[in-house]
């Protein structure tokens, strides 16, 4: 692109904070592939940003605030003088939003000659490299809406996700005990069709309702849901899902931040009855020593027996250790009932 092109060698000092919380911190900016690059002082790439989704926070103030769409929570701002960087990006968003496909037909033609047309060029890497380039630039917050997009879908297979306020605010409770203030995992329980956990884009874990009814104790519902935290940071959510989906939808994804309600309810039909990866027990174990819960007690009810889950009971990290409570009897009572009695 001629603009990126112009622009590649342009950088400016700003000011980084990556959550509201965050300290702001000195960065170097400059233009990359389609992102800003954002690094230390060091020159250590910190984060990239999509310029196809750099939003300004406020177009008519000065100094310049810029945040990826959907997570105004992390921002840059820029000093007076970097006028010339900030022009850049204005310039440079405005070029991709024109150059943006439209709704409808049209788009749909552009966006199949341009595969095409790529593809006769004998790039046969192209997909991988989409695959890969896509996964690096989406930010959390689109991943996020992307999860609530396909727990739309599963929905009309599941039933409404239980939504009983005081189940719901244990949950949230338990989620913090698990995973730290700062985890941010969602649990949500659906009522059928579901007989463990599932992970979504958008660190959100779906839990089916006999985990919460059948269970003895909170412990064990701590184990499902520490593996399901562990088998999605070894399997990227988004990733199965524009596996699912396909490069066209990988490229839509890229170009215009959307991905299609038909690829979504396609892989909402499969992901709720596709068999589960198997979680490394070793990587459990770190998770399980990492959040002070015991091991042993979901893995004999994996197997009452314990041969199949010998090394979860025999290197439990805390056995016949005391760790933190899990969940009050009040809060896992709640828990319980989140789905009505």
């Amino acid at each position: 692109m001629t603009a990126l092109t112009q622009y590649s060698r342009l950088e400016a000092t700003a000011l980084w904070r990556q959550t509201p919380e965050a300290q702001r911190r000195e960065v170097i900016v400059s233009i990359g592939d389609a992102t800003l690059v954002i690094a230390n002082i060091n020159d250590q790439a910190l984060t990239h940003w999509s310029l196809a989704a750099v939003v300004r926070a406020n177009p008519t103030v000065s100094p310049a605030v810029f945040h990826p769409d959907g997570d105004p929570s992390e921002t840059l701002e820029f000093s007076d003088d970097a006028t010339e960087m900030v022009e850049a990006i204005e310039k440079l968003r405005d070029n991709i939003a024109k150059r943006r496909p439209r709704k409808g037909r049209l788009r749909v033609g552009i966006l199949l000659l341009s595969v095409v047309t790529i593809l006769a060029l004998g790039v046969f890497w192209l997909p991988n490299a989409i695959l890969t380039h896509t996964l690096s630039i989406v930010p959390e917050a689109k991943r996020a809406q992307i999860g609530d997009a396909l727990l739309t879908h599963i929905k009309a297979m599941t039933g409404t996700p239980c939504d009983d306020p005081a189940g719901v605010t244990a949950l949230n409770v338990l989620s913090k005990r698990l995973f730290g203030q700062a985890g941010n995992h969602q649990l949500t329980v659906v009522p059928s069709s579901l007989d463990g956990t599932l992970h979504l884009p958008g660190r959100r874990i779906l839990l089916g309702r006999a985990l919460t009814e059948d269970l003895e104790e909170p412990e064990i519902l701590a184990g499902y849901i520490l593996a399901e935290a562990t088998r999605m940071a070894q399997e990227d959510p988004l990733s199965n899902l524009l596996k699912h989906a396909g490069t066209i939808e990988t490229f839509r994804l890229l170009t215009t931040g959307m991905v299609g309600n038909a690829s979504l309810k396609a892989f909402a039909e499969f992901t709720l009855t596709a068999p589960q990866r198997e979680v490394d027990q070793e990587a459990l174990l770190v998770s399980f020593e990492a959040a002070k819960v015991q091991a042993s007690p979901y893995a004999y009810a994996l197997d009452t027996a314990g041969d199949l889950s010998l090394t979860l009971i025999e290197a439990d990290p805390f056995n016949g250790a005391g760790t933190p409570t899990v969940l009050s009897d009040a809060n896992w009572v709640r828990v319980q009932n989140i789905c009505g009695y």
